[in-house]
């Protein structure tokens, strides 16, 4: 206390604002008035972080200042003054965390984006990236921040600005620990310095606050943990209010989940499927957050542990009276709780999202376009959790256009002589239905799943069957059908042939590992199949999307004898054996093949070639 008396009265030092933070004010301070309450909002939800952290130290700390004074807000109003004081009793902070935190804007290009933005979209930036406190500037002319921080033998410090290109610090006296927040209002926002209003705001925007906020002396909030409660006595409206303050997410989520168990273990959970997997426009977050508590008290800010990683989706709380209150967290992972924890959360996830399938296809369409991929990429990574993945996967087919086949669908539609699960790699959707491959099936009328994602190439590390068949990439040199196709008239005879492999060896060399004749093709001139030295091919595409200098491995080329271009190519090599369009055919029907297959490294490089072919075939026309 004698150190704090001995330098109150030191002078104000100004400091300047850094990372922009005074563009940033102008813009919060003249384009949000639509939205201007939600500075209370700011306010109050950094106070409860401040007291949060204090009960997260106080776990394991008792040496802080005012130990024993209750952990809430108050917020305080002089209508002649036009003023409002939130303030609350958390951490605090000392002289160097007030410049530091309030300062600067922690994520860097948040102007020059908010620019960009048009005045009506400004507003949804609020509460998405640390620009929370700075919407005090929305309502006030002078904001003046005194804090003392919880540390027993700290000075309490003064932050002032009127939202300038500087601010002021200096010491203070201020007894209590804790941070206190005035707001010297405009004079078109006079409105908010009456009680109802402000407790209007708090019952809208921080009801579930899991502090007291006291407007005066009554306190504005209900408080109770909605985790809590019985799923029975909650309404819808008040889970997408919970969500909204959890997560800063404004769009209500696609789905939520709310347990609450007392065996096999204590257990409060409330987990939400957000509606998009980019949520926020700065931060493009597309990882939940889930808040660890034991009896209510927050012992982990992110728990990525509760659920496997390939839900790292979902956000949420859970709360059991079985976790020890111990602030370690290995030792939280480590408890048997956890583990009991975990496996309830990921069954009932999994049981949700299976009902939602069933009863709501829809929405599940909705969630597998923002989700699927966390779903694929537990198939390839969680073999425990595998054959509770599978069903849930859905996929573009030959025979559906809606891209929401399941495998028991597929399988439940196959040939009665079908012994496996067909499927093929492209780049895109369009690519894959086009793609050689499927010319025997489509003959045949043999359904084949239609893989574009690269996360599907992953996903096949680990998808190798179900239900008992095993799935088969139709690139495969020694795939054989079930079921009949019709002849095809040959148009290229054994000896043009042999010369064509000739000419073909010699035109792309080391960039394929042989040539031969195609069983299979019917409305494809070629196709490129696997070969034993690349066994591994899915993950082809994974390479060449990591790998800049990626070149395409060497595969088999296979040509239909029956297709008329193929027949001109042959004829061509015959009679006109030195025509500079010979080579530049071959080129274009590998690299083509490569296209289809998303292999090409570089498909730009094509259009020369393509512009000379075109040129042949415009004089050849002339």
């Amino acid at each position: 206390m004698t150190h704090q008396s001995e330098t109150i009265h030191e002078q104000p030092a100004s400091v300047p604002f850094r990372a922009e933070v005074k563009q940033l004010l102008n813009i919060l301070a003249h384009s949000l008035y639509s939205d201007r309450e939600i500075f209370l909002r700011e306010l109050i939800s950094n106070a409860s972080d401040a007291l949060h952290r204090l009960q997260f130290e106080m776990l394991t700390n008792q040496d802080v200042l005012h130990a024993d004074a209750e952990l809430a807000i108050r917020i305080t109003i002089d209508e002649e003054a036009k003023t409002i004081t939130i303030s609350d009793s958390g951490i605090g902070m000392t002289r160097e965390e007030l410049i530091e935190n309030l300062g600067t804007i922690a994520q860097s290009g948040a102007r020059a984006l908010m620019e960009r933005l048009e005045a009506g979209q400004r507003s949804n930036i609020i509460g998405q990236f640390g620009v929370g406190f700075y919407s005090a500037f929305v309502v006030a002319d002078e904001v003046t921040v005194i804090s003392r921080s919880y540390h027993p033998d700290a000075a309490a410090a003064e932050w002032r600005s009127q939202g300038g290109d500087t601010f002021t610090v200096a010491p203070a006296a201020h007894e209590q620990r804790g941070t206190t927040v005035m707001l010297k209002l405009k004079e078109d926002a006079h409105e908010f310095a009456t009680s109802w209003k402000l407790r209007q705001i708090i019952k809208r925007h921080s009801d579930f606050v899991a502090f007291p906020v006291y407007v005066g002396d009554e306190q504005a909030n209900q408080q109770t943990a909605l985790w809590r409660q019985q799923p029975r006595n909650v309404e819808k409206e008040q889970y997408a209010e919970f969500y909204r303050q959890l997560t800063f997410d404004f769009e209500p989520p696609l789905h939520t989940l709310h347990l609450s168990t007392d065996a096999p273990v204590d257990l409060h959970a409330l987990l939400f499927v957000p509606a998009k997997r980019e949520r926020g426009l700065i931060e493009r977050r597309t990882e939940g957050k889930i808040k660890l508590y034991s009896r209510k008290i927050l012992i982990q800010e992110e728990a990525k542990e509760m659920l496997p990683n390939y839900f790292r989706f979902v956000e949420g709380v859970v709360d059991s009276e079985d976790l020890p209150l111990n602030v370690s967290r290995e030792m939280v992972q480590s408890s048997p709780v956890m583990a009991r924890i975990k496996k309830s959360l990921a069954g009932r996830m999994l049981r949700e999202l299976s009902d939602l399938a069933d009863k709501e296809p829809e929405r599940y369409h909705e969630f597998w376009q923002e989700f699927g991929l966390f779903l694929k990429e537990g198939v390839a990574t969680d073999a425990a959790g595998r054959s509770d993945l599978l069903p849930l996967l859905r996929f573009h087919t030959t025979a559906s256009e809606d891209g929401q086949t399941s495998l028991a669908e597929y399988v439940e539609r196959m040939a009665e002589d079908q012994q496996e699960i067909y499927y093929v790699l492209a780049g895109d959707i369009e690519s894959a239905r086009r793609s050689p491959h499927l010319d025997a099936l489509a003959a045949r009328n043999l359904e084949v799943l239609l893989l574009v994602d690269v996360m599907d190439s992953f996903m096949l590390n680990g998808l190798r069957e179900f239900d008992g068949r095993k799935l088969r990439n139709i690139d495969d040199p020694n795939l054989t059908l079930p079921g009949e196709a019709a002849e095809q008239e040959q148009l290229v005879s054994d000896e043009q042939f042999a010369r064509l492999v000739n000419r073909v060896k010699e035109t792309l060399g080391e960039r394929i590992s042989s040539v031969r004749a195609s069983q299979l093709l019917r409305h494809s001139p070629v196709r490129l199949v696997a070969t034993e030295a690349n066994a591994n091919h899915e993950m082809e595409r994974i390479q060449r999307m990591l790998d800049r200098d990626y070149q395409a491995v060497a595969r088999m080329i296979e040509f239909n004898r029956s297709h008329v271009l193929v027949g001109r190519l042959a004829s061509l090599i015959d009679t006109r054996p030195e025509d500079p369009i010979i080579p530049l055919l071959i080129e274009q029907l590998y690299e083509s093949a490569l296209l289809i297959e998303g292999l090409h490294p570089n498909p730009a490089a094509m259009v020369s070639r393509i512009q000379a072919l075109m040129e042949a075939a415009a004089q050849t026309s002339a």
